[in-house]
């Protein structure tokens, strides 16, 4: 009986192996394409469908530091809109852990502050990719940071 065991826990571990990294990329933009996307058009299910059960999401304010389940009641009035917020991604990269099981990415935002940077980690799941952490930044030039400095002392 425990060998059966064992061979039922190798036979679902096998299940878990993680897309080749063209293919795993492929899936990561699509992801994040579309969640990106339902905060356009303020597709809730989508967008937090899309993370992790413990996700994290940081926003540009300092006090932004949101668990997935707080960040889903203080977004609720947005995405009662026709559209929560709307970023366009571009230049997005994509790296993998040695196991393929683990990724992180960085890209540019087109936004209404701006250019903004965004970066994250996202975890295969038996569900497939899931955003385990976002990070939302400004991008601020280097010469004129002693001008924000200023603002925000």
């Amino acid at each position: 009986m425990r060998w059966l065991f064992v061979i039922i826990w190798i036979g679902l571990g096998s299940c878990m192996r993680p897309p080749s990294p063209s293919h795993a990329r492929q899936e990561i933009n699509l992801l994040l394409n579309n969640w990106h996307h339902a905060a356009a058009t303020a597709d809730e299910k989508v967008f937090f469908g899309s993370m992790t059960k413990d996700a994290v999401y940081l926003g540009t304010d300092r006090t932004e530091h949101w668990t997935k389940a707080d960040f889903e009641k203080w977004s609720r009035p947005f995405f009662e809109r026709d559209s929560a917020w709307s970023f366009k991604p571009k230049d997005r990269k994509i790296y993998f852990s040695p196991n393929g099981k683990t990724a992180w990415f960085d890209e540019l935002l087109d936004t209404w502050m701006g250019v903004c940077r965004g970066s994250g980690v996202l975890l295969y799941t038996k569900e497939g990719w899931k955003l385990a952490q976002y990070n939302l930044a400004l991008t601020i030039d280097n010469n004129k940071m002693k001008d924000v400095i200023k603002v925000t002392e």
